[in-house]
């Protein structure tokens, strides 16, 4: 099964991947775009309003290039992350029309996008919950920024929830889930969905 966590920044996905990892542990692991290519990679990515289509879309095409490695649902893996979270992070940076990155950027990579989530089974979006609020942590990679935070799960559930980029014709050919509350209720919310796919 190939399983993508998806949302904001600060709000548990790699925790997720994590324990579901510990439980399953014939699953394979890829780890976050900019984890890879800056964080202990030869790339400097910026965030929020210094982002560049250089930074964006290095990790976009790095999502799908590993996206487009497991072509069965056979596959058993685990993302951190998909090429929708660039959508996303791309459109903040649009709004604040501080670099290169523009209206016209974000729409290049919509077709891209859409594309790619053929490779997936369960799209599991984790977004910003009252009942479940998850405080902000110093992850030492992104700004502590609350509004930064809200304002990017706010475009998110316009994607999932309201059909931003036009992409939920595509989600309908997936499991596409919420993920709340604590990481057993997380966990289990994924397992059902496997098994409701499996049924």
């Amino acid at each position: 099964m190939r399983i993508a966590i998806s949302g904001s920044h600060s709000l548990g996905k790699s925790t997720v991947v994590r324990d579901w990892l510990n439980s399953n542990p014939d699953y394979l692991w890829e780890d976050e775009p900019y984890r890879v290519l800056s964080f202990n990679g030869p790339y400097e990515i910026a965030f929020q309003d210094k982002s560049t289509r250089l930074h964006n879309g290095l990790q976009l095409f790095y999502s799908i290039s590993r996206l487009h490695r497991y072509d069965s649902n056979e596959c058993n893996v685990i993302f951190d992350r998909c090429p929708i979270d660039y959508l996303a992070y791309s459109q903040y940076t649009a709004f604040q029309a501080t670099t290169d990155i523009d209206k016209e950027f974000v729409l290049t990579m919509v077709d891209a996008v859409r594309e790619s989530l053929d490779h997936l089974d369960i799209l599991a979006f984790i977004p910003i919950s009252e009942q479940w609020p998850v405080p902000m942590e110093d992850d030492g990679i992104r700004p502590p920024d609350l509004e930064y935070r809200n304002s990017v799960d706010m475009i998110f559930k316009q994607i999932y929830r309201d059909g931003l980029f036009d992409l939920l014709p595509a989600f309908e050919k997936l499991k596409l889930i919420e993920l709340v509350g604590d990481s057993e209720l997380r966990l289990k919310q994924i397992q059902l969905a496997i098994e409701s796919i499996n049924a």
